[in-house]
């Protein structure tokens, strides 16, 4: 049975400013002490508790740098929690930065069997799959040519393509994926909405509040990387609507922002 479960946990990035330092600059630094800027601690996210069983779908909602993207890749296991837990029941499949990390000397074929292997697929599950992913990219001819002479679009349409060619039970989805042309939107729609339906358990990041109140049936409010409601989708939609409508009457455009610390 699939599930997630997140205990007070929290995320601190540390940043530091001084990328090439020479040594005379080290010492220099070292006898006149504030030469060199301390590093900054970058709170993401703090206290954090969620549990999301088998059957639901999450939405995460929030305003620009509130913690959304950076927690789905703690759940996806992309970032290692500074304090706290994370466990994780059930096998997970992530859709953000599709159009990343394609071999560019390698052909479409080649880069198919490679991100499927990345994906966790077997050489006989990405037999069985390759067909029907090339079927699906309706790039033809083109998955014959090196990848690095495809344009931005058809990296997209591949990189869709090969990513939703899973049966996943616990997905991931930062933000509507837009792919190709009007006409490959609307097939790329249907498979993720059928990816939707399959999965046992589904969380997305979406600015599109309606398509989180279609889709999902609870809803986590993020801000400054904290929970600020947790509940049925309706519910905490309309609560997020009427404090970003008092916020764009009070003249703030993007009223989150990360705290930030010298680290001592």
């Amino acid at each position: 049975m699939a599930s997630v479960e997140l205990n007070n946990l929290g995320l601190t990035f540390t940043v530091r400013h001084d990328k090439h330092i020479t040594l005379k600059d080290f010492l220099v630094g070292r006898i006149f002490r504030g030469f060199t800027q301390k590093p900054m601690q970058v709170r993401a996210l703090s206290g954090i508790d969620l549990r999301v069983n088998e059957g639901e779908r999450l939405g995460i909602i929030g305003h620009n740098g509130a913690g959304k993207s950076t927690l789905l890749k703690v759940l996806a296991g992309i970032y290692q929690p500074s304090e706290g837990s994370r466990r994780v029941q059930g096998r997970i499949s992530s859709l953000f930065d599709i159009a990343l990390g394609f071999e560019q000397e390698a052909n479409g074929w080649e880069n198919i069997r490679f991100r499927c292997y990345l994906q966790g697929e077997t050489p006989a599950g990405v037999k069985a799959k390759l067909q029907e992913i090339a079927e699906f990219s309706e790039l033809g001819d083109f998955l014959n040519m090196p990848v690095r002479y495809y344009s931005a679009g058809m990296r997209v349409r591949l990189a869709f393509s090969i990513a939703t060619a899973i049966d996943p039970e616990i997905l991931l989805v930062d933000e509507v994926l837009s792919a190709g042309d009007l006409a490959f939107q609307g097939k790329a729609h249907r498979r993720m909405r059928e990816m939707m339906a399959k999965a046992q358990i589904m969380i997305m990041v979406s600015h599109d509040l309606e398509a989180a109140r279609g889709v999902c049936n609870q809803v986590l409010w993020l801000e400054h990387g904290t929970v600020r409601m947790l509940g049925p989708a309706s519910q905490v939609i309309e609560a997020y609507q009427q404090w970003a409508g008092t916020a764009q009457q009070r003249g703030e455009s993007n009223p989150g922002g990360q705290v930030v610390q010298a680290a001592a």
